[in-house]
This record gives C-alpha cells, sequence and structure tokens, in this order.
C-alpha cells in the first residue's frame, strides 16, 4: 500500500502537469471505484472543471478545482495515477480515465479495485471519505511528544500498532512504522503505556525525520515516473529494517528478527531495540 512518502510522490510528480487543465470527459469501466455521488452524477459534475491544484492529507489525495468544488483520491493498496498522451496504450485494470485539454489523460488503475474517488460541491461538509478523522500531519507544527503521550500515553495496546491508527497520525503504514521504530530505539511490542518521556521525545522526532528522509530517497522525474508506470519508488535500498528479515543490523550487527504483531508483520533489531 502507497504510504505518505509514495502518496507525497505521486502527488509531485502529477500535480504542476495537471494544474489548470480541464477536464473535458471521463470515461469510466470500473463505477464500484467511484464512492461518492453516483457514477452519473460525478461523471456530470466533473466535466468542464479545472484542476486548480493538489494537496496529500495523511495517504489521501485532494484535487481541488476553480469553482471551489473537490475530488479525493485513496489508493488503498494497489491504486496506480498515471499522466499519459492519449495514444499510449493503457495499463490493466485501469477503471478511471480522465481526458484533459491538451490531449493528456489522466488515468486510474488498481489491480484489487480496493480504491475509492468521491467528488464533493463546494461547501459540502465530508461524511464520506473518512478524511475528516484522520490525525495529526507528522508534518504539523504541533505534532510533538506531547501530542503524542496525551493520545497514546496510557494506551496497553503496543506501540506499532499505535503508530498505524490514522486517527493519531495520519499517513503511516507498515514499512514506516518499522523504520521509524528502529530509529527511534523502541521495540514495536512495547505497549505504549511503557514508553518513557524521552522516548516519546525520540519517537516524536523520528517520524516526520524518517518519512521527509524517504520523501526525498523517492524523488523521481515525470518522465521516470511515466516509464517505470507509476510503480518505482526509490527508497527500498534505504530501508534499513523492513522486509529485511535475517540480515544484519546496519548499527550493531545483530540478526534482525521479524514478529508478527495486531496481525502486522514487523522487522525490528532485538540488541537496539530492546524489549
Amino acid at each position: 500500500m502507497p504510504e505518505l512518502p509514495e502518496v507525497e510522490t505521486i502527488k509531485r510528480v502529477i500535480e504542476p502537469q495537471i494544474q489548470g487543465r480541464s477536464i473535458e470527459n471521463i470515461f469510466i469501466r470500473q463505477p464500484a471505484v467511484i464512492a461518492h455521488p453516483a457514477t452519473e452524477e460525478f461523471h456530470s459534475q466533473l466535466i468542464g472543471q479545472i484542476i486548480s491544484r493538489m494537496e496529500r492529507r495523511g495517504k489521501f489525495l485532494v484535487f481541488l478545482l476553480d469553482s471551489g468544488d473537490r475530488m479525493i483520491l485513496h489508493l488503498r493498496m494497489t491504486g496506480c495515477l498515471l499522466l499519459t498522451s492519449a495514444d499510449l496504450p493503457e495499463e490493466p485494470h485501469t477503471h478511471l480515465t480522465f481526458q484533459l485539454t491538451g490531449g493528456r489523460q489522466l488515468r486510474y488503475s488498481d489491480t484489487r479495485r480496493f480504491g475509492r474517488f468521491w467528488f464533493l460541491k463546494k461547501g459540502e461538509t465530508d461524511t464520506f471519505s473518512g478524511i475528516k478523522k484522520l490525525g495529526k500531519e507528522p508534518f504539523d507544527p504541533e505534532f510533538s511528544s506531547e501530542y503524542l503521550m496525551e493520545r497514546l500515553g496510557k494506551r496497553k495496546k503496543s506501540i506499532k500498532e499505535c503508530l498505524l491508527e490514522q486517527k493519531v497520525i495520519a499517513g503511516i503504514g507498515n514499512i514506516y512504522s518499522d523504520e521509524i521504530l528502529f530509529a527511534a530505539r523502541i521495540h514495536p511490542a512495547r505497549s505504549a503505556s511503557s514508553l518513557t518521556l524521552g522516548e516519546w521525545q525520540r519517537l516524536a522526532a523520528a517520524i516526520p525525520e524518517r518519512l521527509s528522509f524517504f520523501i526525498a530517497k523517492n524523488e523521481i522525474s515525470a518522465e521516470e515516473y511515466l516509464s517505470s508506470k507509476g510503480k518505482e519508488y526509490r527508497n527500498t535500498p534505504f530501508l534499513q529494517v523492513y522486509g529485511r528479515k535475517g540480515s544484519l543490523c546496519p548499527i550493531c550487527g545483530e540478526c534482525l528478527q521479524r514478529m508478527v504483531i495486531g496481525g502486522r508483520s514487523s522487522v525490528f533489531c532485538p540488541c537496539c531495540q530492546k524489549l
């Protein structure tokens, strides 16, 4: 699943290419990806709209339109956005295509069809997408150890599971929770309530630092993004623990271990992240 750094990469690649373009037509092959409103209204309301800019909120992408209306997208597990010329062959499982001015097409493909679009009129309350329920962004000036302690400090749940709660911190998934906890030297199975003040401070510092680091490593040109069909992210060589069970810890040389916490795989160093 694309997490915050990947969604931010998509936003940075796609936004400059679609700003100021008008939606001339929409080809809907899989109506199920449109969650709100009904397919016909989604189509009719968006035709002729001009895309002003894009925003990212957690793992959501928001398309802001000149009219004040907005379209929201969550990619879920396998969603992918590509901006292409109209004559480029479509990727398999392309469910939605926006025909834009200038002969360009914004195409949405999704192998597992879990991703969803929402369209909301100017001033319409969003009770549909769940974006309003998200917690603080990791780069919010008010994001701090005090905020984490207030929201999580009394929880008996593992800190790994807590980091995945989008209602507390927006955008962290399984990959970066492992990387963040390794950087903060905190065992993923520790209960949140067991963390000390110093550990909360390390965690609050590691979250934005690690996410910023991987956003920077993911940087890719529009041409490279298109040629990789939107599936190439450049952070893999820089992952220190995620997916590296059995490898040696880059800090102490101990063998990295894997365990399942809350149904999710977690890789950690038993030496640097003592339980």
